[in-house]
């Protein structure tokens, strides 16, 4: 047997774009197919919105274009343009671009001359021009390839730069923009710079105040207080308390939002604290200070430094070129401003108080209970049938797989089973309810520590103090897709709004889809998830393929089951829109019965029938040689 060599023919050097499709993680994250707010599609159109924001922020052009369609992006700016001499080399050279002058580009997120060159790389299509001065200079790419580049024209159209692609499903894989992840982004977009008009797909969003707008905008329910605005140089900070568990926080450095947090969110939980309990002079535990407090913090830092080349956590320890720690800065920001406040303003600072010492009286009140919840958590991990963990968590911040993690609530042994069986062990848990979960939906959080099976799950998850600690990216509502599944599926969203509703608000909440049907023949297999797909595998199978239809999750092989749960896994993300609060949701569907929510449950209803028919009422008189017609119920 020979050995291996290890000569100068074993050495490679690839080019940019080789580089970059070969390992796009280290780029753009995870790539995933648009149900995360973090996979990789949103990552392209952030890396080009965020050049057209630079360009706002240094005074050129108050308006950028977007649109969303049919899997294609473009972007219109109406600043500066690129040089018409450099449009190739700032595409797809790494390590070139402008803002490497600290001149022009004081404050800017993207330092690194990558972004740009990666959607270039991982686009099947990738358009670019500039304008200037009445010129146009076009190219086009593919996959990081120059296909055309267009000579110097004339043009009537104003300065600025216009971008077009469309993702490489190569890479991403059957990939969906989702427009509320969109709008979410262009809107933190206009809240961090007021002034901004961003039309995307012709509607208009701008901001007047803020981050003061962001809290109105995204608050569920009335605040209990007037919202505290407070602005310094590079730094922003907007809070109040509302009526929910836990804590909310929106933070960003030089408009990039910070979802895993970092030093500024850090230091600011730290130093409200300690500036609220210097102004009445009195030792309130932090918990109770920030118990259900809504904020949000935008600072900008000359050379930020980030955890990773998405830019979701900052690692920054200092602000500013004298070296002056983020603690200290943020310190006496709000040493000074927030204590000021507080004074001009006493009926805040009443409320205020009211507040923390109601989150006192709570949690003396749920301390003895607490303890024994704990005590028995502890005792059921050591031997939890409940829950079959995995090797790696989110909190393991060395671990590439750490953003894969995932835990899925199903119901039933046969489920669970299936699940367990052919899950990744690395990367996913499974967690088993014995039944129906309790309503909780108008109790008090009481009922998390008195229940034993809500109690396992906040300690399975170790979300029981804050999110800091939450083990999985992940979590995913695994039930049967009858009745009883939506119930299920209802009462654990009503115990994570109720609750621990940043879970939800920070994207980690999913709905498993499992396929409804398999159609099959000799040669192949397809799993159907809607009876749109089952009709046409019907029809790319021919005549009499071998239908099933599988009445629940229990009913899939293990075999069957690692399709689903593995690269091809279809999740359904659970989104809370602008216009929708908790509390209404709640209110709505899990509250007495109301004859509007009997008018949704018959509007929306679903027939199924047990010879394979899986039909939408409204659908249901589609000519179909497959499906039979069915009367609509009054």
């Amino acid at each position: 047997m020979a050995e291996n060599q290890y000569t100068e023919d074993n050495i490679r050097s690839l080019d940019w774009k080789e580089h970059i499709r070969l390992r796009p993680g280290m780029y753009i994250g995870k790539l995933g197919d648009g149900a995360s707010a973090d996979d990789g599609i949103y990552i392209l159109v952030k890396e080009i919105v965020d050049n057209s924001v630079d360009e706002f922020v240094m005074g050129n052009g108050k308006r950028i274009d977007i649109k969303v369609k049919d899997g294609k992006v473009s972007v219109r700016d109406y600043g500066r343009g690129i040089p018409l001499g450099k449009v190739i080399e700032c595409v797809s050279q790494i390590n070139t671009g402008g803002k490497y002058d600290s001149k022009a580009f004081k404050k800017s997120v993207g330092l690194n001359g990558v972004g740009t060159k990666a959607v270039n790389a991982l686009s099947d299509y990738f358009m670019v021009y500039s304008v200037r001065e009445g010129q146009k200079k076009q190219v086009v790419f593919s996959r990081g390839e120059l296909t055309e580049d267009l000579p110097l024209s004339k043009t009537d159209e104003v300065n600025g730069t216009y971008f077009e692609f469309i993702p490489d499903e190569s890479i991403f894989k059957k990939f969906a923009f989702k427009m509320p992840y969109l709008i979410k982004m262009f809107w933190n977009y206009c809240y961090l710079n007021r002034g901004l008009a961003i039309y995307f797909n012709g509607e208009k969003y701008q901001s007047k105040d803020g981050l003061k707008d962001l809290l109105e905008d995204n608050m569920d329910g009335d605040p209990l207080y007037p919202i505290i605005h407070l602005e310094g140089d590079d730094i922003e900070v907007a809070f109040t308390h509302g009526k929910t568990y836990g804590e909310d926080y929106y933070s960003f450095v030089n408009g990039q939002h910070t979802t895993q947090g970092g030093t500024h969110q850090s230091a600011f939980r730290e130093s409200i604290a300690k500036v609220i309990r210097d102004f009445y002079k009195k030792d309130y535990d932090a918990s109770d200070i920030r118990q259900s407090i809504v904020a949000a913090i935008a600072v900008k830092v000359i050379e930020p430094v980030f955890e990773s080349q998405t830019k979701t956590k900052l690692g920054s320890q200092e602000i500013e070129p004298d070296g002056k720690s983020m603690r200290a800065f943020i310190n006496d920001f709000l040493k000074d401003k927030l204590d000021n406040y507080l004074h001009r303003h006493p009926d805040v600072a009443d409320t205020l108080e009211k507040k923390i010492k109601q989150s006192e009286r709570e949690r003396k009140e749920l301390s003895g209970i607490r303890k024994l919840a704990r005590d028995r958590a502890k005792k059921a991990s050591l031997h939890n049938k409940k829950l079959r963990d995995c090797r790696s968590h989110l909190t393991d911040l060395k671990d590439e797989k750490r953003e894969m993690t995932t835990l899925f609530i199903t119901e039933g042994d046969s489920a669970s089973g299936s699940i367990t069986k052919s899950r990744d062990v690395n990367t996913q848990a499974v967690f088993s309810l014995r039944g129906k979960p309790l309503n909780c939906y108008g109790l008090t959080k009481k009922v998390v520590y008195e229940n034993e099976e809500f109690n396992l799950i906040q300690a399975a998850l170790d979300i029981e103090e804050d999110m800091d600690n939450l083990r999985y990216n992940n979590i995913v509502i695994a039930t049967d897709a009858d009745v009883d599944g939506m119930h299920i599926r209802l009462l654990l969203l009503t115990f994570f709004l109720q609750f621990f509703p940043d879970l939800v608000k920070r994207n980690h909440v999913y709905v498993l889809q499992t396929p409804l049907f398999r159609v099959r023949n000799k040669k192949k297999t397809i799993y159907c998830y809607s009876d749109e797909e089952r009709r046409a595998a019907i029809s790319e199978l021919g005549k009499n393929p071998e239908i099933t239809r599988f009445k629940g999750l229990g009913e899939i092989s293990p075999d069957e089951f690692k399709h689903f749960i593995g690269d091809d896994i279809r999740l359904e993300p659970v989104l809370l829109t602008k216009d929708a609060s908790i509390d209404s949701i709640l209110s709505y569907f899990m509250g007495k019965n109301t004859p509007e929510r009997q008018d949704f449950i018959i509007e929306n209803l679903r027939v199924v029938k047990d010879d394979d028919k899986n039909v939408d009422l409204e659908d249901s008189q589609s000519e179909d040689e497959n499906t039979e017609p069915i009367e609509k119920a009054s």
